[in-house]
């Protein structure tokens, strides 16, 4: 049982010790190193207390030859060059190359030191990310182009959070009326997971994010549609539910650029339908889960700010027709 609960935290897609950038790749190989460390001393400490073993009863080196018990004193260069000076030269040399080397190849101290910034807002329980310079605004998904420096800067709505991509960098905290900052950079395009890994409340497990490394000419593409103001319902049941969005306490809580609504507790819509997931990555961005979503989010996300408004079917159904065009 003990086996299968160690084997249960193997796997999956967040692994520190695949990383696909420069920062990811320095962390890894310091884990390594350590690992490597931690298992020289294990042996040579397991060879010390056999060679004692061995040698028991026996005058240690510099033992005094009138000692009625010479077996039970260990020799001062034991004691001292193995239990005092070899560790704190370990200690010392990784608090160098970890203080010193990794942490100024994985923050981003300047701006100007990167291509680009982007701003992670942490909320109770989802990701806002914001591109300065630009109107683009995504919840749960985070798209950055592909071999490129972004300053990511991480601050809070409300609580402690922490950013975590494993594969891409360290974790950075986002902490009330602070800004902090890492160097996000992806060597490769792919999909990448990240968490928050400081615990935050009841949902803390489920306020996941998505990493989305792109070609910069996709990357192009992609913020200049997400720039773009709502795309306007095409059919009457659309138009119907931008209605009852705009009418109802939709609009106090989300924003949807290009209308009225202007909240700011939620997560911003204006397109939201071309996300995968929803509710930081808790569920399937389809009209099915939407919907149920829309009828009773505390089913999936227990204690999550989205109340419960006793929508008919009818209204269910043109809202989620209305909130399916926003791409």
């Amino acid at each position: 049982m003990l086996l299968l609960l160690t084997l249960a935290g193997c796997g999956g897609s967040q692994n520190t010790l695949n990383p696909h950038s420069h920062p990811a790749a320095d962390i890894a190989n310091l884990f390594w190193v350590m690992m490597a460390v931690s298992f020289g001393g294990l042996a040579l400490i397991t060879g010390l207390l056999v060679f004692a073993w061995v040698r028991r009863g026996r005058r240690g080196f510099g033992a005094d030859p009138d000692d009625p018990h010479p077996g039970e004193r260990p020799s001062w260069f034991v004691v001292v060059g193995m239990g005092v000076v070899f560790p704190l030269m370990v200690v010392i040399a990784l608090f160098v190359v970890g203080n010193g080397v990794i942490i100024s190849s994985t923050q981003a101290p300047a701006a100007s030191s990167t291509a680009m910034t982007v701003d992670a807002i942490g909320h109770q329980w989802y990701w806002a990310f914001r591109y300065p310079g630009t109107k683009a605004v995504t919840a749960g998904e985070l798209h950055i182009p592909v071999r490129t420096r972004v300053n990511l800067v991480a601050t809070t709505a409300d609580v402690i959070h922490s950013f975590w991509v494993p594969e891409l960098n360290r974790k950075v905290d986002t902490i009330p009326g602070r800004q902090n900052r890492i160097l996000l950079y992806a060597n490769t395009p792919g999909v990448f997971r990240g968490q928050c890994a400081e615990y935050c409340g009841l949902q803390h497990a489920h306020m996941g994010m998505l990493v989305i490394v792109q070609s910069k000419a996709q990357f192009r593409t992609w913020l200049a549609k997400q720039s773009a103001p709502a795309a306007a319902p095409t059919t009457a049941l659309a138009r119907h539910g931008e209605q009852i969005f705009l009418d109802g306490p939709c609009a106090s809580c989300h924003a949807i650029r290009g209308t009225s609504a202007r909240g700011f507790v939620g997560p911003d819509l204006t397109h939201l339908a071309s996300r995968t997931t929803l509710a930081g990555l808790t569920i399937p961005n389809r009209a099915d889960y939407l919907a149920r979503w829309i009828v009773d989010s505390q089913h999936f996300k227990p204690g999550n700010q989205m109340p419960d408004f006793n929508l008919s079917q009818r209204q269910v159904h043109a809202l989620v027709a209305y909130l399916e065009g926003l791409k």
